[in-house]
């Protein structure tokens, strides 16, 4: 029943062959491994980097592919696809590597953006903090101006990629102003003197995500570990990337939505019960007809919005249309297949029982979704 996405070309379906060979026989044979580490393999990063996977919508003179969003959303769909959540690489790729294209000096892209896209260094983004989540003009870290360096004092919680990153992108207060006057972002590598990982948390899905505590104590670095041309510009940084950022996850709930839609179908078909396959009950059929139907929603308006961002049209009440909506629908599509799959559902072991508990996420990061309502209701 899919149909191809109206920003799909040849070329980016070359790189779908490539993406999905890379993950079916690279990342799909160590899910359970990554799950039980709680981190990927470190040489992850470097054999995809070697295929050029990494940066692929970052210019060529920095290393990157010179693609756009629409590659990145390959590697997304496809990640989904095999319903692995333990690599943070939309996040290193759509996410980090663009706060530096958009706002790093020429010294600071020319020094980290290649080392990003062959994999030799990781990236992380530290925003959210023990007492403050989604609310960012409240964060307490600090960085105190000393000279030529900033001094940085505080906690992060809830850092993707938080205990392999090389480099993090940190989210300061580098003066006392209230609100969001005076909140910087910084650049910490992670050999920092003073820079301590905390545990990797352990949470209800995406086991296998280094998700982890980070700790800044008196950590000095140069003042032109600044991103942007003067400080206090962070929050803006913040809410100019934080779309697409919103649009990664809306296209990995659809990628997931049409994996488990696809997962169930095959299974109900195989799955017997009272003498007849499961599917062949009314009750089955219906319900996969609506999930089948609200993923299919769902993938026109996510394209829609994909092609918006493409061509620089997509609005910030929109992307958060569709951040709320497909993270919503994602659950409940997925808590039906759950259902189907009966008992081996609820089995860590199933793919599908697993994508049910790493999606219940989608709705909390990048900002919740009462946050994302909000932003639509200003728009009205």
């Amino acid at each position: 029943m899919t149909t191809a996405s109206p920003w799909a070309t040849d070329d980016l379906d070359d790189l779908r062959g490539l993406v999905r060979s890379f993950f079916e026989k690279t990342v799909a044979p160590n899910v359970d491994k990554y799950i039980d580490q709680h981190h990927v393999d470190r040489d992850l990063w470097n054999q995809a980097g070697e295929l050029g996977l990494l940066c692929m919508s970052i210019p060529e003179e920095y290393g990157g592919g010179g693609g756009t969003f629409a590659h990145e959303s390959v590697l997304i769909e496809e990640q989904a696809r095999i319903g692995d959540s333990s690599w943070g690489v939309s996040l290193h790729n759509g996410i980090i590597a663009h706060y530096l294209l958009a706002y790093g000096t020429e010294e600071q892209k020319q020094q980290w953006l290649p080392k990003m896209a062959s994999g030799e260094v990781v990236g992380a983004i530290a925003m959210t903090e023990p007492g403050t989540g989604s609310d960012l003009q409240s964060i307490k870290t600090k960085a105190i101006r000393d000279g030529d360096d900033y001094v940085i004092d505080g906690s992060k919680t809830f850092i993707t990629n938080g205990s392999q990153a090389d480099l993090i992108v940190v989210v300061v207060k580098t003066d006392t102003k209230e609100g969001a006057k005076g909140i910087s972002l910084v650049l910490v590598e992670g050999d920092r003197e003073g820079f301590r990982r905390g545990r990797v948390l352990d949470k209800i899905g995406q086991r296998g995500q280094d998700t982890s505590e980070l700790f800044f104590d008196s950590v000095r670095v140069p003042v032109a570990n600044l991103l942007g041309s003067e400080e206090g510009q962070g929050f803006i940084q913040l809410m100019q990337q934080l779309p697409q950022e919103r649009l990664i996850i809306a296209v990995a709930s659809v990628a997931g939505m049409e994996s488990a839609v696809a997962q169930t179908i095959a299974y109900t078909k195989d799955r017997q019960a009272f003498g007849r396959p499961v599917f062949g009950f009314q009750n089955t059929k219906f319900k996969l007809a609506e999930a089948a139907t609200e993923t299919r929603i769902a993938r026109v308006f996510v394209d829609d919005c994909i092609v918006k961002h493409l061509t620089g049209d997509l609005d910030i009440p929109t992307v958060a249309m569709a951040k709320w909506w497909t993270t919503d629908r994602a659950m409940a599509v997925l808590d039906e297949c759950v259902q189907l799959f009966g008992g081996y559902g609820y089995m860590s072991e199933y793919p599908i029982g697993r994508m049910w508990a790493d999606g219940r996420v989608q709705k909390i990061y990048a900002g919740t979704n009462e946050i994302m309502k909000e932003i639509i209701a200003r728009s009205l």
